[in-house]
């Protein structure tokens, strides 16, 4: 039998390249090579795609996919030419012009399947105001927000946030994952600071209500028919867990299976359940909530392509559930040639 063409996509204009880089390595090393042939394909900085290695077997642990600080310009190509057909892309990018459908709708101008979620659940979810807007009429509960938009008046945002929110108030990017550009006010003076580095990333920017609150993360699978992990918690060493203390520092551990009553955990997989389908989510999310002393719950963001390295929240959710992290891998593939025959189908 051949072996399927599983294509990582990897690398990408964001922020959050570095992440994508360490991702899609794990990928490579994790894939079934019995079933799969991996050819991987790297978007650069500045946006140009290059063709990388290509493996048969499990790669050696010293090999190493291209970065920016190693471009060989002699393997630049047009970014259509990572079609094949009958392939699976597997587009492990993270931020901006990876995970907000952009990519999602290269590939299907391409007619490739893909994993993850498609151009309008990618775009939704990756920007927090439309997300929490559209969670908010599924019923899911938020912590309190206001907005603020490039070229509206500052000082008029300021005066609402300080009557809706209490300090402290976290500022965020609106289209930005891995907690880039997010700072933490305590004070309004803080908060203007906040405001001015979230626009160095985005013209729309979320502001809400800090709240004292335990991280909890709950893994999706499926497309049709949904399932749910139960949830882990993100333990941090640091008083903000943000990209530094991520990616850079390590400053975390996880807590898997998180140590949290049964009623609650029943809710949080409810409530994840519900904000992947009214988002219309398909193939993978990671649902990362708030949870307070007194048990109330509140769902912070839908990440439709969360980390996905050997020691991400997302495969170790499905690991403790008994998916080990290389059938996590088939699955999705699985899903995403679902997907694909399903969207082909309705072109009528």
């Amino acid at each position: 039998m051949s072996k399927q063409t599983l294509v990582v996509l990897y690398g990408g204009r964001s922020a959050e390249r570095e992440v994508s880089v360490l991702s899609a390595e794990s990928v490579m090393r994790a894939v079934n090579y019995d079933r799969f042939f991996v050819k991987t394909y790297f978007i650069s900085q500045a946006g140009d795609f290059y063709k990388t290695l290509e493996f048969s077997q499990t790669p050696a642990q010293d090999e190493k996919l291209m970065t920016n600080q190693t471009i060989d310009e002699q393997a630049k190509i047009k970014a259509s030419d990572i079609y094949e057909e009958q392939a699976v892309v597997f587009p492990v990018l993270h931020g901006p012009m990876g995970e907000d459908g952009s990519i999602q709708g290269f590939l299907e101008v391409l007619k490739m399947p893909y994993v993850g979620t498609n151009i309008l659940s990618s775009s939704v979810a990756m920007d927090k105001i439309t997300t929490k807007r559209v969670l908010e009429s599924a019923g899911v509960p938020q912590v309190a927000y206001t907005v603020f938009v490039e070229g509206n008046s500052l000082e008029a945002c300021l005066k609402e946030s300080m009557e809706k929110l209490t300090f402290p108030i976290f500022v965020k990017p609106a289209n930005m994952g891995s907690s880039v550009g997010i700072s933490k006010a305590e004070s309004e003076s803080d908060l203007k600071v906040a405001i001015e580095l979230a626009l160095k990333y985005d013209s729309r920017i979320l502001i809400e209500q800090g709240v004292d609150a335990r991280e909890i993360e709950v893994g999706l699978l499926g497309n049709t028919h949904v399932k749910s992990t139960l949830p882990g918690e993100v333990v941090k060493d640091v008083a903000f867990y943000d990209y530094q203390a991520k990616y850079i520092d390590n400053k975390i551990t996880m807590a898997i299976p998180a140590e949290i009553e049964d009623d609650i955990v029943e809710q949080m997989r409810h409530y994840a359940e519900i904000a992947f389908k009214a988002l219309g989510g398909c193939g993978l999310s990671r649902c990362d909530f708030f949870m307070t002393k007194d048990g109330k719950i509140y769902l912070n963001e839908l990440n439709t392509m969360p980390g996905f390295t050997q020691w991400s929240m997302y495969p170790l959710l499905w690991e403790n559930m008994g998916l080990a992290y290389s059938d996590l891998i088939e699955e999705l593939v699985t899903l995403a040639i679902e997907m694909f025959e399903k969207r082909e189908s309705h072109l009528i």
